[in-house]
């Protein structure tokens, strides 16, 4: 399980709640940010947190929501650690691990399109025949120096044409580790494996094309210096080769399946896509169960909750949803097109019969139980100790509540690092207890905490000392140069 600082934290998630209704505003208790079961977070202890706290973090609405959201998680673990309860009901597991259990059987659906569809298969006649358009190579680069002058590039082309003339296919891969200017492919004695021909640049590319397996080139000239070129043999690329040619086919294979099912499902998005999608970004926990449709298609369609359970499991450094939030309509559209693609797509994978194996759905309750087991021990709530300390289990909620608390003043002091708790995890804890951020108490929180922080600078400038050289009250007047100075702009 992995940790970060509350600040690498605030960097890479946004979890900010906007406010839900004019309801929310007249009903809650704006002195409250948050409840889970018989727990309350206050706004002046989220404030405190936040205020006070010796990190260098933004006081703001999006840092206020990931606080009270690292809280919201920790004290369910909390209660579920002191009623020994391992939350793995598979009713609630299953919900919670849809979007994950649909991404496995999306990705099988399409490795085995990606077969049935693949008519070719690598071959020493179509690796002659660069099918595929994949070639496989090895070099000898006499590197320019930078800015090299023409007697510089002479010099180059001198000790090319040398090695060149004392090169051949048995001793190529020595001199290539002994001199070839390129680092990454030197140590594999000049071999830069296989490659579409457009990934290299054009000169390098058309020698080695022009070549046939086992013969080597003259001096290449390129942008970078001045290659020595050995188009592979079969035999020496088989390995790599076999394996690049069968995902460029299959990729090929699957992006045509994909744009025909795109064209057949017709996807129609919603006016109101961009907007709703950007909505539910800014607060994805809010909209898991949102029934409002983005997207519709054949037989149908993509709706905010389920668009949500997608975004969440995309890996959190890429901020999709920080980035959703602040993409121009268009990249978002595109976006929420892309998501009911995959909903199409499952569909059919629906419909080949692709499930998860028994021994499958066995492992992920697996991981679940050991990923849940693993938070405890980081957040200290062993339930054998729990239960060593308290009889009861209302004794034991309020042993675990306050080691949360503990352990959210050291993470805020710098002294403890933040555990994120995964999406799964928070949504089958927020299906088993009761749990709601409240918007307005975040807003007043936000409010309280940034007096606090200014008040708190101020302290920290005033106690700083004195600078010894005098400061000019107000700036002196700039020196107005005689008419015929000649000046110059920095």
């Amino acid at each position: 399980m992995k940790t970060r600082s509350i600040a690498a934290l605030v960097v890479s998630l946004v979890g900010a709640t906007s406010c839900d209704s004019f309801k929310e505003a007249f009903t809650a208790h704006v002195d409250v940010v948050a409840r889970t079961n018989d727990r309350e977070l206050s706004v002046d202890r989220l404030s405190d947190l936040l205020g006070k706290s010796t990190l260098q973090i933004p006081v703001n609405r999006e840092t206020a929501a990931l606080v009270a959201d690292l809280w919201t998680g920790y004290q369910l673990l909390a209660t579920a650690a002191a009623r020994g309860d391992s939350v793995i009901d598979p009713k609630y597991l299953d919900e919670a691990t849809q979007a994950i259990t649909a991404s496995m059987r999306l990705r099988r659906f399409m490795e085995n399109v990606g077969k049935s569809l693949t008519k070719e298969t690598p071959s020493e006649a179509t690796y002659a025949q660069a099918t595929g358009g994949l070639f496989s190579a090895r070099h000898v680069l006499l590197s320019f120096p930078p800015s090299a002058t023409p007697a510089q590039r002479d010099s180059v082309k001198t000790k090319a044409e040398g090695i060149r003339a004392r090169i051949t296919a048995g001793n190529f891969a020595e001199i290539a580790k002994k001199s070839s200017g390129d680092p990454g492919s030197a140590a594999r004695g000049g071999d830069v494996g296989p490659f579409p021909r457009e990934q290299m640049v054009k000169p390098f590319s058309d020698a080695v094309a022009a070549l046939r397996p086992g013969d080597i080139s003259g001096l290449v000239e390129t942008e970078y210096g001045y290659h020595i070129i050995q188009r592979s043999t079969y035999a020496s690329a088989k390995a790599e080769y076999d394996a690049a040619f069968n995902q460029t086919v299959g990729q090929r294979a699957e992006s045509l399946f994909v744009a025909r099912a795109d064209d057949a499902a017709k996807v129609t998005l919603k006016s109101s896509a961009a907007t709703d999608a950007k909505s539910a970004a800014r607060d994805l926990a809010g909209h898991r169960r949102d029934k409002d449709v983005l997207a519709t298609f054949k037989d149908g369609s993509l709706t905010v909750g389920r668009f949500v359970k997608w975004v969440e499991l995309m890996p959190p450094q890429q901020r999709i949803g920080q980035q959703l939030a602040q993409a121009p309509d268009s990249i978002v559209r595109q976006f929420v097109k892309s998501v009911a693609r995959n909903e199409v797509l499952l569909k059919k994978a629906d419909s080949a019969g692709v499930v998860l194996t028994a021994e499958e759905q066995q492992q992920l309750r697996g991981e679940f139980k050991n990923a849940i087991v693993s938070l405890w021990g980081q957040l200290g709530l062993d339930p054998k100790s729990l239960a060593d300390s308290g009889k009861s289990a209302p004794e034991r909620e309020r042993i675990a509540a306050a080691r949360i608390e503990s352990l959210l003043d050291r993470i805020m002091a710098g002294e403890a690092q933040a555990i994120q708790v995964p999406v799964p995890a928070q949504s089958v804890l927020a299906m088993m207890y009761t749990t709601k951020i409240t918007s307005a108490g975040i807003d007043r929180a936000v409010e309280r905490a940034s007096r606090l922080r200014a008040s708190a600078d101020s302290a920290r400038q005033a106690q700083q000392p004195r600078s010894q050289v005098p400061l000019p009250t107000t700036p002196p007047a700039a020196a107005t140069p005689p008419a015929d100075a000649k000046t110059t702009r920095p």
